[in-house]
This record gives C-alpha cells, sequence and structure tokens, in this order.
C-alpha cells in the first residue's frame, strides 16, 4: 500500500514540474521506562507516523510532510513542497545539483537475538526495579537513584524519482543506572555504563540484558557516597588518561560535529555553530598525532547510527574523516559532496522522523583501535590522571576550544591508579589535543551509544554511534585554569 502511495507522489511531483523527487513514509515506536526511588516515574509507548516529501524545480528545494497517510493527502502534499521549491527559486544563489547516485530495490531489518517490543513489560520494570533499589539501599547518603530503559522501532519506505525503492526496520535498545548522594549541600553522582540514561545499541533486548544493570548497581551507589570523602581535582598540566565512555563523548563533540559539511560550508549554523575544519584544509591540516584514525561508519554491528541506507537512499559505507592524524573527508549529503566535487555522500543525511527534513548527522564516528592494551596505557603512565563518564561540556561555535567535566577520575601514580578524585575537568584545543595523543587500545574497544544528539532549527535529536576504548593524551591541562 506505501509503495503505491509513493508512486502517486513521484509521479506528481513530475507533473508538477519537479526535477526530482523523494518521499519517505515511516512509523516509530519509542517505549521508554523509569524507575525512580522505587516508583515507576515514567512508562510510555509513543507511535508517530507520517511521509515527507522532497522536491527540487527550478534548481532549488521545496519539503512538505503531513501525519495522514491518504492518497488526496499525499497528492496534496506533494504538490505543496514543489510550491515551495519554485517559490525558494526566485531566491537562489545556485542550482542544487546532487552527487549520482544508483538506483536501489533492497530492504534492511536490524539483526536481533531477541524482538524488546516482545518482552513483557513487568519482566522489563522487574529489572529496573530491582537495580534501582540496590542503589538506593546502598547508603541514606543516596538520595536519589534511577533505572532506565528505552527501545525504538523505526519503520521506513524511501522512494525516488532515479528509481529506488528501499524498505527499512531499524531496531534498537538499551539503559542505564543512576545514583546521586548528597550530604551537608554538596552533590556527586555516578552512573551506569555511560552518562544520558545509559548507553544503546542496534541490537535486542539481549543488548540491555548484557548491560546487567543489578550487577553493576552496588558500586554505582558506592562510587557516588565515596565521591564525597574524595579529594577535589588538582588545577596543573599532566598526562590524561579517558576511558571509553567519556571518549565517546569527546569524538562526538570535538570530531563528529566539526566534520559535518554543512558546518564547514557555513550552511549550519543556528544549533552549536559552524566549523573550524573549511574547506581549504581538507588533506591538509594535521587534525592530529599519527595514532589517530577516524571514521563515519554505518556499517558497523550495534552501532547506535548503523543501518541499510541514509533518508537520501545513499547505502551505508565507511568513510575516512581523519587518517593517521591528517584531516582526509567530510560527513556529506548528495547535494554537498557534489559542490566539493566529491564522486559520492558519505551517506549520513538522516531526519529524526519522516515529518522532518533530512540533515547531515553523524552515524558511528570511530577513534580506530591502536596497539594498547587499556592497563598497559595505565601502567606506562608515570604521572597522571584518569577520567570517565562526563558530567559536562562546553565547546565554541567553531569546534575548537573546549572543557569538559567527568563525574569521577584517579590519580596515577608510578604506572597504578591511586586516590579517587571528584569534580574533575579537562581542557584543550582540538587539533593540538587530539596531537598529544600517543596511546589508543584495542582489548576494551567497543560501540557506545548516544541517542540525544541534537541539530537544526527547528531542532531535530538522533541516535549516534561511536567507537573506541582507552586513550592517552600529553600534557592537558586539568583543573581549574589559573
Amino acid at each position: 500500500m506505501f509503495s503505491e502511495l509513493g508512486k502517486k507522489s513521484l509521479e506528481e511531483a513530475a507533473r508538477e514540474g519537479a526535477s526530482y523527487a523523494d518521499i519517505r513514509i515511516g512509523k516509530i515506536f519509542d517505549e521508554n521506562l523509569t524507575i525512580k526511588r522505587g516508583v515507576p516515574e515514567r512508562v510510555t509507548l509513543l507511535q508517530k507516523s507520517g511521509f515527507g516529501v522532497r522536491a527540487i524545480a527550478r534548481g532549488a528545494w521545496g519539503f512538505a510532510s503531513s501525519v495522514d497517510l491518504t492518497k488526496n493527502e499525499i497528492i496534496e502534499t506533494t504538490r505543496r513542497a514543489v510550491k515551495i521549491a519554485l517559490a525558494s527559486s526566485r531566491l537562489k544563489k545556485k542550482d542544487v545539483a546532487l552527487t549520482p547516485q544508483t538506483a536501489r530495490m533492497d530492504k534492511y531489518t536490524t539483526p536481533l537475538k531477541s524482538d524488546p517490543f516482545k518482552i513483557p513489560l513487568d519482566k522489563k520494570l522487574d529489572v529496573l526495579l530491582q537495580a534501582e533499589r540496590t542503589v538506593a539501599e546502598y547508603s541514606n547518603l543516596i538520595k536519589s537513584s534511577s533505572a532506565f530503559f528505552r527501545a525504538v522501532r523505526e519503520e521506513k519506505l524511501f522512494m525516488n524519482t532515479d528509481g529506488s525503492e528501499i524498505i527499512q526496520e531499524i531496531t534498537w535498545c538499551g539503559g542505564g543506572l543512576l545514583g546521586i548522594a548528597v550530604r551537608n549541600g554538596e552533590v556527586q553522582r555516578r552512573s551506569y555504563p555511560s552518562p544520558f540514561r545509559g548507553s544503546f545499541s542496534t541490537k535486542g533486548y539481549e543488548f540491555f540484558q548484557s548491560l546487567d544493570l543489578p550487577g553493576h548497581a552496588k558500586e554505582v551507589g558506592q562510587e557516588a557516597v565515596d565521591l564525597l570523602d574524595a579529594e577535589k581535582c588538582p588545577s596543573e598540566e599532566t598526562n590524561l588518561v579517558i576511558r571509553g565512555d567519556q571518549l565517546a563523548l569527546q569524538i562526538h563533540e570535538s570530531c563528529g560535529h566539526p566534520t559535518e559539511l554543512d558546518r564547514a560550508l557555513g550552511t549550519e549554523a543556528d544549533y552549536a555553530g559552524t566549523s573550524f575544519l573549511t574547506p581549504e584544509k581538507l588533506g591538509k591540516l594535521r587534525y592530529g598525532s599519527d595514532k589517530v584514525n577516524i571514521v563515519a561508519d554505518a556499517t558497523v554491528p550495534g552501532g547506535l547510527g548503523t543501518f541499510g541506507y541514509d533518508d537520501e537512499g545513499t547505502k551505508a559505507k565507511q568513510a575516512y574523516l581523519v587518517k593517521n592524524g591528517l584531516f582526509m573527508g567530510y560527513q556529506t549529503s548528495r547535494e554537498t559532496a557534489h559542490e566539493l566535487e566529491l564522486e559520492e555522500s558519505s551517506g549520513g543525511m538522516r531526519a529524526d522522523s519522516p515529518l522532518a527534513l533530512p540533515l547531515i548527522r553523524m552515524t558511528n564516528i570511530n577513534l580506530l583501535p591502536g596497539d594498547w592494551k587499556a592497563e598497559e596505557i595505565v601502567e606506562e603512565t608515570k604521572s597522571g590522571i584518569l577520567m570517565l563518564t562526563n558530567t559536562s561540556w562546553s565547546i565554541d561555535d567553531k569546534r575548537l576550544n573546549f572543557q569538559f567535566g567527568t563525574e569521577v577520575a584517579w590519580k596515577i601514580r608510578n604506572g597504578s591508579k591511586g586516590k579517587m578524585l571528584k569534580n574533575p575537568t579537562y581542557t584543550g584545543i582540538t587539533p593540538e589535543f587530539w596531537g598529544s595523543c600517543d596511546a589508543i587500545s584495542k582489548d576494551d574497544w567497543m560501540m557506545w551509544g548516544t541517542p540525544n544528539c541534537g541539530k537544526g532549527v527547528p531542532g531535530q535529536v538522533m541516535y549516534v554511534g561511536h567507537g573506541c576504548g582507552t586513550a592517552r593524551f600529553r600534557n592537558v591541562r586539568i583543573g581549574l585554569i589559573k
């Protein structure tokens, strides 16, 4: 049925004068469960459906969408998209041009062992209740504790006038824990396995089970309480070792966003700024040390940014952004790739619903493994600080100057993890920071999933992934800047 509606839309777009058109018809299911202080705070299952039509007419874009999946509404919405394109063409600076694309007739489904939407609700809630209770009961200093589960399924059809027809069903799930300890007005927190309500993966319920929230709950409570008595993070320049849950956000903010080509071209600026990685630097800028290799990879198993095709019908692929420390590539769309005379898009155009316009979005932005074991990095560090789990971040509108805070840190002395430190922070300048990277692990490399990446006006929230392990950076400013 949806295929027939899609054909009607594309035929109507051509009749109205569009030189190109595509349509996305989709449905999204979003289950959110939160237990807080022994009580279900949130138990929701939301559904969103509709369609969106993009059209190029007289060299300009138009877009329109609707929730009404009927033949008449499909036709009217398509006409509206073309009319918007025609109106926009009066003010265009140049004609829109797209890189060539092979027409695809294909299907893609996330590989699952256990469908999270078929697991009984009471079973999922029981896991959360058990884990949250363990955190809460660790100490009377734990004043707030929460456990989270989330599962999302997106079903969508993509069709365009190039002849593509692609059906996808993308599923992801995961969760996490949070404990907050309070004493005499001081507040400390610990999260597991990462901040932002946990970690997520394009896998089935088996991924949530693998997190073993009840098995890690006591540690969450203990470390939150221990932080109340920990030493304050010193202010100094030292060696910084970052574990994967914090390194993922470092990659996200200082590698993922600046390599989005719309930011570099200045067409995306309202939400979190543009980028210092302007096109004349491509292939020339020393972005990091020769150990730093960063890719955008929508094919890696389990990545939260893994799929079959993006929302322009471009097949998922791996693309180098930084190779041996040299800035080598962007995340692109068909339009921006053509502007730089690239052969093809990187395949990162995505929208957070069928009602929204696709934007260049991160897929899985991964720091490729190095040659070290994680513990060897610590053992080979005479003096430094180990940090993990983000609690705050700030970065300028060019993605150059940044400051990150983490929930917890430990001193490293003569290759051993020593005293716990609280309120740790570090600062840096993106190319200098990555240029100081001299060790990257391989044994603890894994995919971390972040479901709350914001971009665009009106704002869209996208799910993205980051593959990384542990890394060491030399001579980093730690603590407050004097």
